[in-house]
């Protein structure tokens, strides 16, 4: 059974009555009874994508139909299976659960492997950049989620220069690196993570490729941030 077809089913055995919270609780229970696997991951992180992204959503007040469409639009969500993630959002809509007990669930799932929880910030700051305008309420949104996920300070940071304006960015937070490395330790280190961020890379650990646009803006974003350190640099 694909991912999808298993959000569907635990979407349609939700009582009326039940809201989002029962729907990552009941996930939860599916995804602990799985094992270890890429099923397992897969289905874990398209659940944390979804319902983070609705809980955001919600964090002005109220879920419009434009931030169901940004979400349609940033992830290649598969032909027919639209109308779930559009439930999903929906029962954001009634759910006056915090988001709080989503993520220490999510951050639990993958207690080790922190790399992943990072992609899931990565993916929210997309979803939160994508109308132009990062708002006060993402904002606190986002850092209290990768408090949970226990993400440091300077990865968060990092993971935020990679979505604001270009002429807000750092290319040495970007790229992890320091002012203080040579020329050749700092191409050597823009090299390593091209290799670690590519798409394969991200499959690999388990982030289903309908979602691996997170990749490749995030491999943008590096790429431009060493342009700017070769031009700052006289680097070729």
């Amino acid at each position: 059974m694909s991912i999808w077809s298993q959000i569907g089913t635990l979407i349609d055995g939700l009582r009326q009555s039940e809201t989002l919270s029962a729907f990552v609780d009941k996930a939860a229970a599916v995804v602990r009874g799985m094992g270890a696997g890429v099923d397992r991951k897969q289905l874990t992180f398209t659940v944390a994508m979804i319902a983070l992204s609705a809980k955001m959503a919600k964090a002005d007040g109220v879920v419009t139909h434009d931030e169901i469409l940004v979400f349609h639009e940033m992830f290649e969500i598969p032909e027919g299976e639209e109308r779930n993630v559009t439930r999903l959002f929906n029962l954001a809509k009634q759910d006056v659960a915090g988001y709080d007990a989503y993520a220490r669930q999510i951050a639990d799932l993958f207690e080790e492997e922190r790399d992943v929880l990072e992609d899931i910030i990565d993916g929210l700051f997309m979803i939160a950049a994508a109308d132009g305008v990062m708002h006060a309420r993402e904002m606190l949104y986002l850092e209290h989620v990768a408090d949970i996920f226990g993400i440091p300070e300077r990865c968060f940071e990092r993971i935020k220069m990679g979505h604001v304006q270009p002429d807000e960015q750092d290319p040495y937070t970007i790229l992890e690196a320091n002012r203080g490395m040579s020329d050749l330790e700092i191409k050597s280190h823009y090299r390593k993570l091209v290799r670690e961020n590519h798409p394969d890379r991200l499959i690999a650990r388990g982030v289903p490729e309908e979602f691996v646009r997170i990749s490749t803006d995030k491999l943008a974003a590096i790429n431009l941030a060493w342009s700017q350190v070769q031009l700052e640099r006289g680097l070729r």
